[in-house]
């Protein structure tokens, strides 16, 4: 955060040095960052249907802007208030420059985690546990913030403690620190959170092509079916009242076995539809009942109510199924529609403060005001409390929740 110019000493600070647009804004800004992100955590803890994966990262992103509002934003608009003057302790500066670095980084890193999470969920589906947190989910998020702590902690442990310290400017006093920590926290993750989103949109286009062009295939075989079964109907009324029942026996049997066994029926009953589907589904579910031995009236009846029966309950847990992935698809969908715009905001708001900051240091002939300096870091600021706002508008879910925690609903 080297945004805090040096002015005059503190004892001297007159009463039209005072920035109280810093107050109008900060005050504001930091109460709707509380309260947008302790509803954000408060809706996934307590409503069912939003304890998802995914969630969960929303609830490490959610804390990680929660913390900024509670320990860095006050200090940094206390400061702003001042004329970008420092009054406190040096100790003080540093632990909040730690946090200031930490909790930028934890909120890149816990987006790229949620896009490694949702990479997996698109491309590696079947290893992919949607119903529970995983220790996987687990060991990505504690992964953030021990690697955020990482790249922060030089600054608690010494390395703005430089000679010659301006004690009135609270900033990163080496150069190199921030360009290390831009790209650590910055410049490293984007590329590879942008390159995982891409691949997964790709993968749920393929997923969605396939998904067409099976269900046109079944919708072609379903057609087929009614056709032959329509067919057979027709044959049997105008044949009259015979019908000819063909089984097949084992490849396996002696040669002398008949391979057919034809029965005429004085008054046979038509098969329904139903049944014809159903021993279709059986078929398809079960190839052995195919090969069938001769049996006798008995038996086959016995056998064709039980084909019927294992037929409509095979053909009913693949419609749940169906039904079930359905639903893991639209879920996935709307996930989709949500994160990008949460990334594409956070990249906004954070992406002129990097490239300011890192030009600053790189460019000694480039001039760069204490204005635009702290123009870029209200802006990355402003970040944290834009999140609540994007679930509560693209996602139904949030909305009904955050309306019924703010009005006191049970």
């Amino acid at each position: 955060m080297d945004n805090m110019t040096p002015g005059s000493p503190p004892g001297e600070i007159d009463l039209k040095d005072y920035n109280y647009l810093a107050l109008v804004l900060g005050v504001p800004l930091i109460l709707v960052i509380i309260l947008g992100n302790v509803l954000v955590c408060l809706s996934v803890l307590t409503e069912r249907s939003l304890k998802t994966a995914t969630n969960y990262f929303i609830i490490s992103l959610a804390v990680a802007d929660l913390l900024l509002a509670v320990l860095v934003l006050p200090l940094y608009v206390y400061s702003e208030f001042l004329g970008g003057i420092w009054t406190l302790n040096t100790y003080i500066c540093d632990a909040l420059m730690t946090m200031d670095v930490m909790l930028c980084t934890a909120s890149i890193l816990n987006l790229c985690a949620i896009s490694v999470d949702r990479y997996i969920a698109v491309v590696v589906p079947l290893k992919y546990n949607r119903n529970q947190f995983s220790v996987r989910q687990l060991a990505l998020i504690a992964a953030t913030w021990v690697l955020s702590f990482g790249v922060a902690s030089p600054v608690i442990f010494g390395l703005n403690q430089v000679p010659d310290r301006d004690p009135t400017v609270c900033k990163l006093e080496d150069d190199h620190f921030v360009v290390y920590s831009s790209i650590c926290s910055f410049f490293v993750p984007c590329p590879v959170m942008l390159f995982l989103y891409y691949w997964m949109f790709r993968g749920l286009r393929r997923w969605s092509g396939r998904t067409r062009s099976q269900g046109a295939c079944d919708g072609r075989r379903a057609l087929s079916l009614r056709f032959s079964s329509a067919f057979r109907r027709a044959k049997a009324t105008t044949t009259g009242s015979q019908e000819k029942v063909v089984y097949t026996t084992p490849s396996g049997l002696s040669p002398t076995s008949p391979s057919t066994i034809s029965m005429l029926t004085p008054s046979a009953t038509p098969v329904t539809e139903e049944q014809q589907d159903g021993a279709v589904a059986m078929t398809e579910s079960d190839p052995v009942t195919t090969h069938m031995d001769s049996m006798s009236d008995g038996d086959l009846t016995e056998r064709r109510d039980g084909g019927s029966r294992r037929g409509k309950m095979n053909a009913a847990k693949r419609g749940r199924r169906n039904s079930k992935s359905s639903r893991v698809s639209g879920r996935e969908r709307k996930a989709m529609k949500v994160l990008p715009i949460v990334v594409g905001v956070f990249l906004a708001c954070w992406t002129p403060f990097f490239v300011v900051h890192v030009t600053k240091v790189l460019c000694l002939s480039c001039h760069i005001g204490p204005t635009l300096i702290s123009v870029v870091t209200w802006l990355g600021y402003v970040n944290s409390a834009v999140n609540p706002i994007i679930y509560t508008v693209f996602n139904a879910e949030f909305r009904n929740v955050f309306h019924k925690l703010l009005c006191c609903q049970t």
